[in-house]
Order: C-alpha cells, then sequence, then structure tokens
C-alpha cells in the first residue's frame, strides 16, 4: 500500500489522449488519419518523453486499447497506461469493474494498468462501492494507481475518504479544463485535488481543437463539434483567440493552442491532447520548455472570464 503516498501522475507534465484511435463517430478514424499515422505519433510521443497515453474501454468500442496493445508490442516502447471503466447503469457491482478490467488488460497486452479510472459518476451504483472494487483490483495486482473522471468536490472527497480508509488514496481526477471550461477552479475541485495531492487530469485542454485558431465563425467544425461551438459561440471567443495568438507572437512564434497548453500546465493540471497525425503531435509538444508569465497568465485569466460571462 505505500506505493500509493508517492502520486505518479506528478512525473508527467503532458500526455496524449486517444479518443480518436478507432473512434469513427465522432473524430472519423480512417478518414483523413491512418493507423500508420497513429504508429508514428505513439513512437515520436514516448520517444520525446510524453510517456502518458490515456484510453478508455469505450474509445471506439475498445479499438483504441487494442491499437494501443498492437503498438506496444510491435515497438517494444515502455508506457505509462491510462484507462477507464464505463459503469454502465446495467453494471451494478464490483464484479462487473473485474471482469471489464481483464477485458481491457487482454486488449491492451498488459498485466497490469498504471492508472485505472472510473469514467463517470453515474447512478445507480455509489461512489463507495466502485471504490471497494477499485481497492479489490488494486490488491490484486491488476493496477498501480487509481483515478475517477468527471467527478464532482463531493464526489471526488468520497472516494479519497474511502481509499484512505483502507490505506489507498486517490491518484487523479481526470476532468474538461481549458480556457473555455473553468468549472473546477469555482466548484471546489481544483483545490481539493490541490490540497490531497491528487492530480488534475485536463481532457480536451484545447477544447476539441476550438482553441488551435484553426476554427473561425466562418470556417465552424462540423458535427457534434459544430454544435457546441458554432458560429455564434466562435464570434464570442475571438477576443480570446486573438490575444493567445499576440502572447504567442511575443514567445518566438508559439501558436494559439501552444498557449493554451501551456496554460493548463501553469496551472499544475495535466493537459492530455489528442493527436491523429504527427504534425499535430509535434504542435501538442511545443507546449513544453517554457512557461507563460504572470502577466500573461493573468490576461488569458481575465479575457477567458469575460467571454465566459457572455455564453
Amino acid at each position: 500500500m505505500d506505493g500509493m503516498n508517492q502520486n505518479p501522475l506528478f512525473d508527467h507534465q503532458l500526455g496524449l489522449g486517444t479518443w480518436s484511435w478507432g473512434d469513427r463517430f465522432v473524430w472519423g478514424y480512417g478518414h483523413g488519419y491512418s493507423d500508420s499515422d497513429i504508429r508514428e505519433v505513439f513512437t515520436a510521443s514516448v520517444q520525446r518523453g510524453v510517456r502518458l497515453i490515456d484510453t478508455a474501454e469505450v474509445y471506439g468500442q475498445g479499438r483504441s486499447e487494442e491499437i494501443i496493445g498492437e503498438l506496444l508490442r510491435e515497438t517494444g516502447q515502455s508506457a505509462f497506461i491510462a484507462t477507464k471503466f464505463m459503469p454502465f447503469p446495467w453494471r451494478l457491482t464490483g464484479k462487473s469493474l473485474i471482469a471489464a478490467l481483464k477485458k481491457s488488460l487482454k486488449r491492451l497486452g498488459l498485466e497490469k494498468i498504471d492508472l485505472y479510472q472510473i469514467h463517470w459518476p453515474w447512478p445507480p451504483v455509489t461512489v463507495e462501492t466502485w471504490m471497494s472494487a477499485m481497492v479489490e483490483v488494486y490488491q490484486m495486482g491488476l493496477v498501480s494507481a487509481i483515478g475517477v473522471s468527471n467527478y464532482s468536490l463531493e464526489q471526488t472527497r468520497r472516494a479519497q475518504e474511502f481509499l484512505v480508509k483502507n490505506g489507498l488514496r486517490l491518484a487523479s481526477n481526470q476532468v474538461e479544463y481549458h480556457l473555455l471550461d473553468r468549472r473546477i477552479e469555482k466548484n471546489g475541485v481544483m483545490q481539493y485535488c490541490k490540497e490531497q495531492n491528487i492530480r488534475v487530469i485536463a481532457y480536451s485542454p484545447l477544447a476539441m481543437g476550438i482553441l488551435t485558431g484553426k476554427y473561425t465563425p466562418d470556417n465552424p467544425p462540423k458535427g457534434i463539434r459544430g454544435n457546441r461551438y458554432n458560429r455564434q459561440k466562435l464570434h464570442q471567443i475571438k477576443p480570446l483567440l486573438d490575444l493567445m495568438v499576440r502572447i504567442g507572437q511575443d514567445r518566438d512564434g508559439k501558436s494559439a493552442g501552444q498557449v493554451a497548453l501551456n496554460w493548463v500546465i501553469q496551472k499544475n493540471a495535466l493537459p492530455i491532447p489528442g493527436a491523429k497525425n504527427l504534425t499535430q503531435l509535434e504542435k501538442n509538444l511545443g507546449a513544453l520548455g517554457w512557461k507563460l508569465s504572470e502577466e500573461e497568465m493573468a490576461l488569458l485569466d481575465d479575457m477567458s472570464e469575460r467571454v465566459l460571462k457572455n455564453d
């Protein structure tokens, strides 16, 4: 149990999200990017020191885990693998978590998961029931660290308190966090995680690509992303994107996306942007090795607050 006292998640500044690996519905897997692109991303990411690879059993209906398993075998590279259990409403007992974990291990070709997370805090099963199952799989030697995702302050606290009673600690809470979604700063989640040495993992740190500046009111994203970030929303956030571009230009030509990722890192959260090809990965890696100043952080915070007020 002593191994849980040191949180391994603080060894990582940047991770790699793999929702798009194998997902056809949201990301159009197979159209515009291929398995060979993904192989290049995986190899370059690990070689460049970004070793935390985040996936889930539901990404591509298991295909994301399978791809990662194939890449681990083919390349011989070692990585820090994080995956997630989806608490579907028909999964009612701890046994369902153990069964799902074993399937994830098989797809990944691993004997142990570095970080296993509960994907959502859905009813009807309690936080404590899932944490009890997590304690069991930890004691079975199937997971090295325990995490949650999308948990509120109360749910995070309940998970942590249950684990502490059993000699363990919560390693992480993975939540949406970026310049256009700062709820965790207001609802107590970020402060509690800081106090408890729980790593905040930020998914969609580029707001599904919106913060890269790639999309404009005249060129909105398609599909689900277009519903969330429509022309009106893109008009609304333009002052923030303009500021990010200006700050990036003053920083030896850093991109808006690199500024967005660096902002998350400076907030002491661990961003896990996705990458479907080597170009995207290189852009993500450009967020490392430098720091936004306190003044730049304050400007971004202020502009972010202003555009969010109009939401």
